[in-house]
């Protein structure tokens, strides 16, 4: 063999290791692209979207004096708060602020009341309020992440009928529930207690594991044809 037909054979070997080395590259991307998609759809598909909760309060076992509420009851933790049965109190605001019967949720003592969240947070939706003894009672509504406060609304609400209000509390822990004032409507009962029905919450979903198998696919799929790649490369430069 020559000199020029080594050359020329020693070219042709490297332009086919560079073309090999090009088609390498495009199958990497073209199946990293694929791959990704396929994870994205993967997550799009079984993550979907946050389920609102609303809490009626219906199915604790509960008596016309009132019981307090379990931590963990729907998910969440209720400190002061207890529910109670209103059918013996029709004719006060727990009657007339019990939306989904039998059971009304309420401020024992008239006391501040929250609702709070582990490891996490939550949207608070929105509630339904009445006052329970007195007409025109004020009820402070606060939204806290850790120890700062997000959000503060006050409203006024009266002893004859329950009040839905859209609060929108997004990305919150723990929301604080404070009432005062108003003036005795007649019921026979006095006190700042009010009484909560439907309190309507979402948290964010969590992943399933479709969603993880997508993500771990694309990986895979990028990590078998970048080490197919860079042994390529150490076999064109051996040549």
């Amino acid at each position: 063999m020559t000199r020029f037909q080594a050359r020329r054979k020693l070219r042709k070997a490297c332009a086919g290791a560079l073309l090999t080395g090009f088609h390498v590259r495009k199958k990497l991307l073209k199946a990293t692209t694929i791959a990704t998609f396929l994870a994205i759809g993967a997550g799009t598909i079984s993550i979907g979207q946050a389920q609102a909760v609303v809490v009626t309060f219906d199915d604790i076992q509960t008596t016309s004096d009132g019981d307090v509420i379990p931590n963990g009851y729907a998910g969440l933790n209720w400190d002061n708060f207890h529910s109670l049965d209103s059918s013996s109190l029709a004719s006060t605001g727990y009657g007339y602020g019990t939306v989904s019967a039998p059971n009304v949720a309420f401020n024992s003592e008239g006391n501040p009341a929250t609702v709070s969240i582990d490891n996490g947070k939550y949207d608070l939706n929105s509630v339904h309020l009445a006052a329970a003894w007195n007409n025109g009672l004020n009820i402070l509504v606060e939204g806290f992440l850790g120890e700062e406060l997000l959000y503060s609304k006050t409203v006024t609400v009266d002893s004859t009928a329950s009040t839905q209000y859209n609060l929108d509390f997004l990305d919150i822990d723990n929301v604080r529930f404070t009432s005062s004032g108003g003036v005795d409507a007649g019921y026979g009962g006095g006190g700042t207690q009010f009484a909560l029905d439907n309190f309507t919450y979402e948290t964010e979903p969590v992943p399933e594991p479709l969603t993880i198998l997508g993500s771990l696919a694309a990986g895979s799929f990028g990590v078998a044809l970048r080490r197919k790649y860079k042994q390529q490369q150490k076999d064109t430069a051996k040549v």
